[in-house]
């Protein structure tokens, strides 16, 4: 199977949806899952729902052989009731926005899964997975800011550590912004529609574009924002459960992209888990006070972008770990 024929109706077939309804804090909140989750992917929904940590819930009726159910359990295996009702107790975090926001020490040392790409049969074309993008595709609605153009590639982009600083002080937006910003996007913006994809909430993707001066800048446009609620939950067996940005959500709405012509920056690999082939690991943005007078990464890959949408046809036959090295004639 490949990224550009995703099997979502033999996914659906194997795997059924699953609706539990959290009680917490006066309200109910329904959380989407697959019978072939696991009550620690469930933990994990209810936190991108509630904002309470799963080391913090205590699902009081949620039993397993008449004991609380463990993380490892399959949801098949407790034989809920369909919109079964779950009793949670439990404290959220002071700080929603540090709660969304990546610890600073992630980066270099939790992040990167550096074999992503030797993961494709486990994850990219798993059942689970495509039946939860389908769900994606189905449920979440793009709020489209321009339309796509014929003939044009695509460029997936992150926010924070990728075009933007989001930690370091600053009395205005712009001193946080990585260099060369508007310049790259004008650039890609002759080759490419444009889509920013952040794991944070639509709110702050808005609020920061605006800061940037991205939402009024004449000389480009993006097509549409992605958020949080277009990712998906991943377990890998050496970090738990972890969210990613399934390009298939976008592949499946709009048919004329693919892996083929589609290209993703972030500065987090694990994002690529479900398309490690389309990803490519930008160097992180820190520090902006510092950095801002040397940092030339935009600059450099608004060259490679460019020579790829001019010179290959294909994008999966390019490895973007080795970008900086692209010649056109040895690669074409």
């Amino acid at each position: 199977m490949t990224n550009n024929s995703l099997d979502f109706s033999s996914a659906a077939m194997e795997v059924k949806e699953v609706v539990v309804i959290v009680k917490w804090s006066g309200k109910e909140y329904p959380v989407d899952l697959t019978d072939q989750d696991t009550v620690e992917v469930l933990r994990h929904e209810i936190f991108r729902k509630t904002q309470v940590r799963p080391e913090r819930q205590k699902l009081l009726n949620l039993k397993y052989k008449g004991k609380t159910a463990p993380d490892n359990v399959k949801i098949s295996a407790l034989e809920l009731k369909p919109n079964f009702k779950l009793m949670m107790v439990g404290s959220t975090e002071a700080d929603i926005e540090d709660v969304q926001s990546l610890p600073d020490d992630i980066g270099e040392v939790v992040d990167d899964f550096d074999d992503a790409e030797e993961r494709e049969e486990s994850v990219e074309n798993s059942a689970v997975y495509l039946a939860k993008v389908q769900r994606r595709v189905r449920d979440y609605k793009i709020k489209e800011l321009a339309p796509p153009r014929e003939g044009k590639k695509l460029l997936v982009l992150d926010i924070d550590y990728t075009l933007f600083d989001h930690r370091s002080p600053a009395e205005t937006g712009t001193e946080l912004m990585r260099p060369y910003l508007h310049e790259f996007l004008a650039s890609a913006y002759e080759d490419y529609d444009i889509v920013i994809w952040s794991a944070t909430s639509m709110r702050w993707i808005e609020e920061k574009m605006r800061l940037l001066g991205v939402t009024t800048n004449e000389n480009y446009k993006v097509m549409f924002y992605l958020d949080s609620n277009a990712m998906i939950s991943v377990h890998v067996p050496e970090r738990g459960v972890v969210d990613v940005k399934p390009l298939g959500v976008i592949w499946a709405l709009y048919k004329q992209y693919s892996s083929s012509n589609t290209i993703m920056f972030d500065d987090i690999r694990r994002n690529f888990l479900m398309n490690p082939k389309s990803g490519l690991k930008i160097r992180p943005f820190r520090q902006a006070h510092l950095n801002r007078g040397t940092d030339q990464e935009l600059l450099k890959l608004s060259d490679y972008l460019r020579k790829i949408a001019h010179n290959c046809q294909d994008f999966n036959s390019l490895n973007h770990r080795k970008w900086e090295h692209y010649h056109p004639k040895k690669n074409s």
